[in-house]
Protein backbone atom coordinates (compact mmCIF):
# COMPACT_ATOMS: atom_id res chain seq x y z
CA UNK A 1 0.00 0.00 0.00
CA UNK A 2 2.67 2.59 1.15
CA UNK A 3 4.69 1.47 -2.43
CA UNK A 4 1.45 2.42 -4.50
CA UNK A 5 1.09 5.79 -2.67
CA UNK A 6 4.68 6.77 -3.14
CA UNK A 7 4.77 5.39 -6.76
CA UNK A 8 1.23 7.77 -7.32
CA UNK A 9 3.28 10.61 -6.05
CA UNK A 10 6.47 10.05 -8.10
CA UNK A 11 4.05 10.00 -10.96
CA UNK A 12 2.44 12.90 -10.48
CA UNK A 13 5.62 14.86 -9.66
CA UNK A 14 6.97 13.27 -12.88
CA UNK A 15 3.95 14.61 -14.77
CA UNK A 16 4.02 18.27 -12.79
CA UNK A 17 7.77 18.45 -14.03
CA UNK A 18 7.20 17.38 -17.74
CA UNK A 19 4.37 20.03 -18.40
CA UNK A 20 6.07 22.58 -16.03
CA UNK A 21 7.20 24.00 -19.49
CA UNK A 22 4.55 24.26 -21.63
CA UNK A 23 2.89 26.01 -18.31
CA UNK A 24 5.74 29.00 -18.15
CA UNK A 25 5.35 29.75 -21.97
CA UNK A 26 1.69 29.59 -21.80
CA UNK A 27 1.89 31.74 -19.11
CA UNK A 28 4.32 34.95 -21.14
CA UNK A 29 3.30 36.54 -24.50
CA UNK A 30 3.68 35.45 -27.24
CA UNK A 31 3.13 38.82 -29.06
CA UNK A 32 2.04 41.88 -28.22
CA UNK A 33 -1.58 43.04 -29.51
CA UNK A 34 -2.03 47.16 -30.30
CA UNK A 35 -5.74 47.97 -30.37
CA UNK A 36 -6.74 51.16 -32.00
CA UNK A 37 -10.58 52.09 -32.32
CA UNK A 38 -10.19 54.15 -35.89
CA UNK A 39 -12.96 55.83 -37.77
CA UNK A 40 -12.82 53.81 -41.17
CA UNK A 41 -16.46 54.68 -42.23
CA UNK A 42 -18.65 57.96 -41.52
CA UNK A 43 -17.63 61.51 -42.01
CA UNK A 44 -14.44 61.22 -40.54
CA UNK A 45 -13.96 57.76 -43.07
CA UNK A 46 -10.66 59.53 -45.06
CA UNK A 47 -8.50 60.52 -41.82
CA UNK A 48 -9.31 57.45 -40.34
CA UNK A 49 -8.13 55.05 -43.29
CA UNK A 50 -4.86 57.35 -42.97
CA UNK A 51 -4.65 57.09 -39.94
CA UNK A 52 -5.04 52.87 -40.26
CA UNK A 53 -2.44 52.73 -42.67
CA UNK A 54 0.34 54.62 -41.14
CA UNK A 55 -0.30 52.36 -37.75
CA UNK A 56 0.08 49.33 -40.05
CA UNK A 57 3.39 51.07 -41.28
CA UNK A 58 4.93 51.58 -37.63
CA UNK A 59 3.95 48.20 -36.85
CA UNK A 60 5.45 46.27 -39.99
CA UNK A 61 8.83 48.46 -39.75
CA UNK A 62 9.40 47.02 -36.62
CA UNK A 63 8.52 43.77 -37.09
CA UNK A 64 11.01 43.69 -40.07
CA UNK A 65 13.25 44.33 -37.64
CA UNK A 66 11.99 40.92 -35.55
CA UNK A 67 9.42 42.70 -33.70
CA UNK A 68 10.04 44.14 -29.71
CA UNK A 69 11.92 42.93 -26.71
CA UNK A 70 9.75 42.15 -24.07
CA UNK A 71 10.96 40.98 -20.46
CA UNK A 72 8.54 38.29 -19.28
CA UNK A 73 9.56 36.13 -22.71
CA UNK A 74 12.35 36.59 -22.91
CA UNK A 75 12.60 37.43 -26.56
CA UNK A 76 11.70 39.72 -29.01
CA UNK A 77 7.83 39.58 -29.76
CA UNK A 78 5.89 40.15 -32.92
CA UNK A 79 3.19 43.52 -32.69
CA UNK A 80 0.01 42.63 -33.75
CA UNK A 81 -2.31 45.48 -34.65
CA UNK A 82 -6.53 45.38 -33.92
CA UNK A 83 -8.74 47.88 -35.41
CA UNK A 84 -11.93 48.39 -34.42
CA UNK A 85 -14.25 50.77 -36.47
CA UNK A 86 -15.71 53.64 -34.19
CA UNK A 87 -17.72 55.09 -37.27
CA UNK A 88 -16.82 58.74 -36.52
CA UNK A 89 -19.05 58.56 -33.71
CA UNK A 90 -18.11 59.17 -30.46
CA UNK A 91 -20.57 56.71 -29.26
CA UNK A 92 -19.36 54.08 -31.17
CA UNK A 93 -16.08 54.69 -29.89
CA UNK A 94 -16.59 53.20 -26.60
CA UNK A 95 -17.93 50.12 -27.91
CA UNK A 96 -14.97 49.74 -30.07
CA UNK A 97 -12.78 50.38 -27.02
CA UNK A 98 -14.44 47.60 -25.31
CA UNK A 99 -14.50 45.45 -28.09
CA UNK A 100 -10.97 45.44 -28.45
CA UNK A 101 -10.15 45.61 -24.23
CA UNK A 102 -12.38 42.91 -23.69
CA UNK A 103 -12.57 40.51 -26.31
CA UNK A 104 -9.66 41.01 -28.57
CA UNK A 105 -6.89 41.24 -25.21
CA UNK A 106 -5.36 43.97 -26.34
CA UNK A 107 -1.95 45.13 -24.18
CA UNK A 108 -2.10 49.07 -25.21
CA UNK A 109 -3.78 51.46 -27.57
CA UNK A 110 -3.67 53.88 -30.37
CA UNK A 111 -6.21 56.40 -30.90
CA UNK A 112 -8.87 57.85 -33.19
CA UNK A 113 -9.11 60.69 -34.93
CA UNK A 114 -10.71 63.96 -33.23
CA UNK A 115 -11.38 65.56 -30.06
CA UNK A 116 -14.95 64.31 -29.14
CA UNK A 117 -13.80 60.96 -30.11
CA UNK A 118 -10.60 61.04 -28.61
CA UNK A 119 -12.62 61.97 -25.22
CA UNK A 120 -14.83 58.99 -25.15
CA UNK A 121 -11.59 56.85 -25.85
CA UNK A 122 -9.57 58.50 -23.44
CA UNK A 123 -12.77 58.10 -20.71
CA UNK A 124 -12.75 54.33 -21.54
CA UNK A 125 -8.82 53.53 -20.93
CA UNK A 126 -9.16 55.59 -17.32
CA UNK A 127 -11.79 52.86 -17.15
CA UNK A 128 -10.28 49.90 -18.00
CA UNK A 129 -6.65 51.21 -17.11
CA UNK A 130 -5.28 50.41 -20.40
CA UNK A 131 -2.91 53.05 -21.51
CA UNK A 132 -3.99 55.27 -24.66
CA UNK A 133 -1.38 57.26 -26.75
CA UNK A 134 -3.48 59.43 -28.21
CA UNK A 135 -3.71 62.19 -30.90
CA UNK A 136 -5.58 64.72 -32.53
CA UNK A 137 -7.18 66.18 -29.55
CA UNK A 138 -7.12 69.86 -28.16
CA UNK A 139 -5.03 70.06 -24.60
CA UNK A 140 -7.39 72.24 -23.16
CA UNK A 141 -9.94 69.67 -23.63
CA UNK A 142 -7.27 66.81 -22.54
CA UNK A 143 -5.60 68.43 -19.47
CA UNK A 144 -8.18 69.23 -16.68
CA UNK A 145 -9.42 65.77 -17.05
CA UNK A 146 -5.84 64.47 -15.46
CA UNK A 147 -5.86 61.64 -17.30
CA UNK A 148 -3.73 58.71 -15.79
CA UNK A 149 -3.86 56.24 -18.56
CA UNK A 150 -3.13 58.21 -21.65
CA UNK A 151 -0.21 60.76 -23.26
CA UNK A 152 -1.27 63.22 -25.81
CA UNK A 153 0.85 63.84 -29.05
CA UNK A 154 -0.69 67.19 -30.87
CA UNK A 155 -0.34 70.64 -31.12
CA UNK A 156 -2.59 73.55 -29.28
CA UNK A 157 -5.68 75.31 -30.32
CA UNK A 158 -3.46 78.63 -29.86
CA UNK A 159 -0.58 77.11 -31.62
CA UNK A 160 -2.53 75.90 -34.87
CA UNK A 161 -5.05 78.95 -34.74
CA UNK A 162 -2.06 81.44 -35.25
CA UNK A 163 -0.57 79.93 -38.23
CA UNK A 164 -2.49 82.39 -40.27
CA UNK A 165 -1.72 85.52 -38.89
CA UNK A 166 1.15 84.55 -38.80
CA UNK A 167 1.59 83.73 -42.61
CA UNK A 168 -0.57 87.16 -43.12
CA UNK A 169 2.41 89.36 -41.23
CA UNK A 170 4.94 88.59 -43.49
CA UNK A 171 2.61 89.47 -46.86
CA UNK A 172 2.91 92.72 -48.55
CA UNK A 173 0.50 95.34 -46.22
CA UNK A 174 -2.09 95.78 -49.37
CA UNK A 175 -2.75 91.94 -49.64
CA UNK A 176 -3.13 90.82 -46.14
CA UNK A 177 -6.28 89.71 -45.47
CA UNK A 178 -8.50 92.32 -43.14
CA UNK A 179 -11.90 90.94 -43.20
CA UNK A 180 -11.69 87.16 -42.09
CA UNK A 181 -14.61 84.54 -41.44
CA UNK A 182 -14.30 82.12 -38.65
CA UNK A 183 -16.46 79.45 -40.18
CA UNK A 184 -16.04 76.18 -37.62
CA UNK A 185 -18.35 73.24 -37.65
CA UNK A 186 -20.23 73.03 -34.62
CA UNK A 187 -18.60 70.36 -32.82
CA UNK A 188 -16.88 70.67 -29.84
CA UNK A 189 -13.52 71.00 -31.64
CA UNK A 190 -14.62 73.46 -33.81
CA UNK A 191 -16.24 75.47 -30.84
CA UNK A 192 -12.36 75.10 -29.09
CA UNK A 193 -10.84 76.01 -32.42
CA UNK A 194 -13.02 79.13 -32.64
CA UNK A 195 -12.14 80.05 -29.29
CA UNK A 196 -8.41 80.17 -30.64
CA UNK A 197 -8.91 81.89 -33.30
CA UNK A 198 -10.74 84.93 -31.66
CA UNK A 199 -7.70 84.81 -29.44
CA UNK A 200 -5.61 85.19 -32.28
CA UNK A 201 -7.22 87.80 -34.07
CA UNK A 202 -7.16 90.43 -31.33
CA UNK A 203 -3.40 89.39 -30.28
CA UNK A 204 -2.55 90.30 -34.30
CA UNK A 205 -5.52 93.31 -34.09
CA UNK A 206 -7.69 91.82 -36.82
CA UNK A 207 -11.48 92.36 -36.68
CA UNK A 208 -13.49 89.08 -37.49
CA UNK A 209 -15.93 90.31 -40.06
CA UNK A 210 -18.50 86.89 -39.77
CA UNK A 211 -18.23 84.01 -36.86
CA UNK A 212 -21.04 81.90 -37.22
CA UNK A 213 -20.78 77.99 -36.60
CA UNK A 214 -20.99 75.87 -39.87
CA UNK A 215 -24.14 73.14 -39.83
CA UNK A 216 -22.40 69.92 -40.14
CA UNK A 217 -23.72 67.77 -42.85
CA UNK A 218 -25.89 70.51 -44.52
CA UNK A 219 -26.13 70.00 -48.28
CA UNK A 220 -26.76 73.81 -48.92
CA UNK A 221 -24.49 76.41 -47.26
CA UNK A 222 -26.54 79.30 -49.64
CA UNK A 223 -27.38 81.43 -47.23
CA UNK A 224 -23.81 81.09 -45.16
CA UNK A 225 -22.24 82.06 -48.21
CA UNK A 226 -24.33 85.25 -48.54
CA UNK A 227 -23.74 86.64 -45.02
CA UNK A 228 -20.36 86.30 -46.37
CA UNK A 229 -20.75 88.54 -49.65
CA UNK A 230 -22.53 90.94 -47.34
CA UNK A 231 -19.95 91.16 -44.62
CA UNK A 232 -17.38 91.78 -47.37
CA UNK A 233 -15.61 88.69 -46.30
CA UNK A 234 -11.97 88.64 -47.96
CA UNK A 235 -10.66 85.52 -46.18
CA UNK A 236 -12.06 81.93 -44.85
CA UNK A 237 -10.81 80.09 -41.80
CA UNK A 238 -12.41 77.13 -42.01
CA UNK A 239 -12.85 74.01 -39.66
CA UNK A 240 -14.47 71.08 -40.76
CA UNK A 241 -14.80 67.87 -42.14
CA UNK A 242 -13.68 66.98 -45.75
CA UNK A 243 -17.34 66.27 -46.77
CA UNK A 244 -18.51 69.75 -45.98
CA UNK A 245 -15.37 71.73 -46.74
CA UNK A 246 -16.19 70.39 -50.47
CA UNK A 247 -19.71 71.22 -50.37
CA UNK A 248 -18.53 74.81 -49.07
CA UNK A 249 -16.08 75.31 -51.78
CA UNK A 250 -17.99 74.35 -54.96
CA UNK A 251 -20.92 76.26 -53.66
CA UNK A 252 -19.17 79.33 -53.16
CA UNK A 253 -17.87 78.97 -56.69
CA UNK A 254 -21.79 78.69 -58.24
CA UNK A 255 -22.48 82.11 -56.23
CA UNK A 256 -18.70 83.29 -57.92
CA UNK A 257 -17.64 83.99 -54.75
CA UNK A 258 -13.76 83.91 -53.94
CA UNK A 259 -11.53 85.03 -50.75
CA UNK A 260 -7.55 85.37 -51.54
CA UNK A 261 -7.34 83.73 -48.87
CA UNK A 262 -9.45 79.82 -47.76
CA UNK A 263 -7.70 77.93 -45.40
CA UNK A 264 -8.95 74.91 -43.99
CA UNK A 265 -8.48 72.60 -40.86
CA UNK A 266 -9.15 68.99 -41.42
CA UNK A 267 -11.22 69.06 -43.95
CA UNK A 268 -9.13 70.53 -46.50
CA UNK A 269 -5.81 68.67 -46.66
CA UNK A 270 -7.40 65.04 -47.87
CA UNK A 271 -6.92 63.56 -51.02
CA UNK A 272 -10.41 63.18 -51.32
CA UNK A 273 -10.97 67.29 -51.43
CA UNK A 274 -8.31 67.49 -54.46
CA UNK A 275 -9.96 64.66 -56.33
CA UNK A 276 -13.51 66.05 -55.86
CA UNK A 277 -12.37 69.58 -56.36
CA UNK A 278 -9.86 68.97 -59.12
CA UNK A 279 -8.24 72.42 -60.07
CA UNK A 280 -10.91 74.30 -57.81
CA UNK A 281 -9.26 72.85 -54.92
CA UNK A 282 -6.03 75.01 -56.22
CA UNK A 283 -5.06 78.52 -54.11
CA UNK A 284 -6.53 76.53 -51.10
CA UNK A 285 -4.58 76.27 -47.80
CA UNK A 286 -4.89 73.30 -45.89
CA UNK A 287 -3.30 72.68 -42.19
CA UNK A 288 -1.19 69.76 -41.77
CA UNK A 289 0.59 67.64 -38.85
CA UNK A 290 3.44 67.15 -40.84
CA UNK A 291 4.89 67.39 -44.45
CA UNK A 292 7.41 65.32 -46.47
CA UNK A 293 9.07 68.03 -47.04
CA UNK A 294 10.05 68.87 -43.48
CA UNK A 295 13.54 67.23 -43.24
CA UNK A 296 12.46 65.32 -40.17
CA UNK A 297 14.06 61.60 -39.89
CA UNK A 298 12.19 58.98 -42.76
CA UNK A 299 9.76 61.70 -43.70
CA UNK A 300 10.60 62.03 -46.94
CA UNK A 301 10.68 58.31 -47.38
CA UNK A 302 7.62 57.56 -45.33
CA UNK A 303 5.86 60.14 -47.64
CA UNK A 304 7.05 58.55 -50.90
CA UNK A 305 5.99 55.37 -49.95
CA UNK A 306 2.22 57.08 -49.06
CA UNK A 307 2.10 58.85 -52.52
CA UNK A 308 3.59 55.20 -54.18
CA UNK A 309 0.73 53.29 -52.78
CA UNK A 310 -2.44 55.54 -53.04
CA UNK A 311 -0.85 57.92 -55.96
CA UNK A 312 -1.49 61.05 -53.82
CA UNK A 313 0.07 63.37 -50.75
CA UNK A 314 -1.02 63.32 -47.36
CA UNK A 315 0.17 65.72 -44.21
CA UNK A 316 -1.54 63.67 -41.50
CA UNK A 317 0.27 60.39 -42.37
CA UNK A 318 3.92 61.39 -40.98
CA UNK A 319 2.21 62.25 -37.02
CA UNK A 320 0.02 59.47 -37.06
CA UNK A 321 3.25 56.91 -37.95
CA UNK A 322 5.06 59.06 -35.20
CA UNK A 323 2.66 58.28 -32.76
CA UNK A 324 2.73 55.02 -33.12
CA UNK A 325 6.45 55.62 -32.96
CA UNK A 326 6.09 57.00 -29.36
CA UNK A 327 4.40 53.89 -28.37
CA UNK A 328 6.62 51.18 -29.96
CA UNK A 329 9.86 52.77 -28.44
CA UNK A 330 7.87 53.38 -25.32
CA UNK A 331 7.79 49.52 -25.35
CA UNK A 332 11.06 48.75 -26.20
CA UNK A 333 12.76 50.88 -23.41
CA UNK A 334 10.68 49.17 -20.88
CA UNK A 335 10.37 45.97 -22.43
CA UNK A 336 7.29 45.88 -20.67
CA UNK A 337 3.35 45.91 -22.19
CA UNK A 338 2.41 46.99 -19.05
CA UNK A 339 -0.24 49.95 -19.28
CA UNK A 340 1.45 51.75 -16.22
CA UNK A 341 4.85 51.21 -17.26
CA UNK A 342 4.42 52.20 -20.45
CA UNK A 343 2.71 55.19 -19.67
CA UNK A 344 5.12 56.25 -17.24
CA UNK A 345 8.10 55.78 -20.05
CA UNK A 346 6.28 58.21 -22.09
CA UNK A 347 5.44 60.80 -20.00
CA UNK A 348 8.53 63.33 -19.06
CA UNK A 349 10.36 61.41 -21.75
CA UNK A 350 11.94 62.78 -25.24
CA UNK A 351 11.93 60.48 -27.70
CA UNK A 352 14.37 61.67 -30.88
CA UNK A 353 14.18 61.07 -34.43
CA UNK A 354 10.41 60.34 -34.78
CA UNK A 355 9.05 61.28 -38.14
CA UNK A 356 8.09 64.16 -36.43
CA UNK A 357 11.00 64.96 -35.03
CA UNK A 358 12.26 64.90 -31.48
CA UNK A 359 9.46 65.50 -29.63
CA UNK A 360 9.44 66.25 -25.56
CA UNK A 361 6.75 65.16 -23.13
CA UNK A 362 5.71 66.99 -19.84
CA UNK A 363 5.59 65.12 -17.11
CA UNK A 364 1.74 65.20 -17.23
CA UNK A 365 2.08 63.33 -20.93
CA UNK A 366 1.61 66.39 -23.40
CA UNK A 367 3.83 65.96 -26.19
CA UNK A 368 3.26 69.15 -28.69
CA UNK A 369 4.06 69.40 -32.37
CA UNK A 370 4.11 72.38 -34.68
CA UNK A 371 1.00 72.81 -36.73
CA UNK A 372 2.03 72.81 -40.33
CA UNK A 373 0.00 75.49 -43.34
CA UNK A 374 0.09 73.87 -47.17
CA UNK A 375 -1.43 75.33 -50.10
CA UNK A 376 -2.85 72.61 -52.62
CA UNK A 377 -1.11 73.59 -56.28
CA UNK A 378 -2.16 70.94 -59.09
CA UNK A 379 -2.62 67.95 -56.67
CA UNK A 380 0.26 68.38 -54.74
CA UNK A 381 0.06 70.00 -51.25
CA UNK A 382 3.35 72.78 -50.94
CA UNK A 383 4.55 73.34 -47.32
CA UNK A 384 3.83 76.91 -46.50
CA UNK A 385 4.88 77.45 -43.05
CA UNK A 386 7.10 76.64 -41.08
CA UNK A 387 9.22 78.14 -44.06
CA UNK A 388 11.65 75.91 -46.05
CA UNK A 389 14.89 77.77 -47.45
CA UNK A 390 14.22 78.17 -51.11
CA UNK A 391 9.97 76.45 -50.68
CA UNK A 392 7.42 77.22 -51.66
CA UNK A 393 5.89 80.92 -51.76
CA UNK A 394 2.10 81.42 -51.10
CA UNK A 395 -0.03 82.60 -53.97
CA UNK A 396 -3.48 84.53 -53.49
CA UNK A 397 -6.10 83.03 -55.16
CA UNK A 398 -7.60 85.85 -58.00
CA UNK A 399 -11.75 85.59 -58.87
CA UNK A 400 -12.79 82.26 -59.98
CA UNK A 401 -13.44 83.33 -63.86
CA UNK A 402 -9.47 84.69 -64.13
CA UNK A 403 -8.15 80.99 -62.59
CA UNK A 404 -6.17 79.23 -65.71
Amino acid sequence: MKRRKMMHLVGAAAATAALAPGMALAAGPTEIVIGAPISTTGLLAADGLDEKWSYEQAVADVNAKGGIFIKAAGKKLPVRLVVADDQSDPAKVTDAMERLIKIEKVDLLLSTHGGDLNMAGALAAEKYKKFYMTTTMWPHMWAPKKFKWSALFFYDAGGGAEVPFLIWDKLPKNERPTKPAIVMEDSPDGQGFGGAFKAMAKKHKINIALDEPLAMGSKDYSAYILKMKAKGVDSVLLFCNPTDAITLVRQMKEQKFSVPYFHGWKGTWTGEFHEALGKDSNYVLADGFWSMDSGHPGAKALGERYMKQFNKQSVTVGMFYATAQVLLKAIENTGSIDSKTVRDAVAGHEFKGTAQGDVKFTPEGLGLITSNANQWWDGRLMLVYPEVKGGWQLKLAPAWDQRK
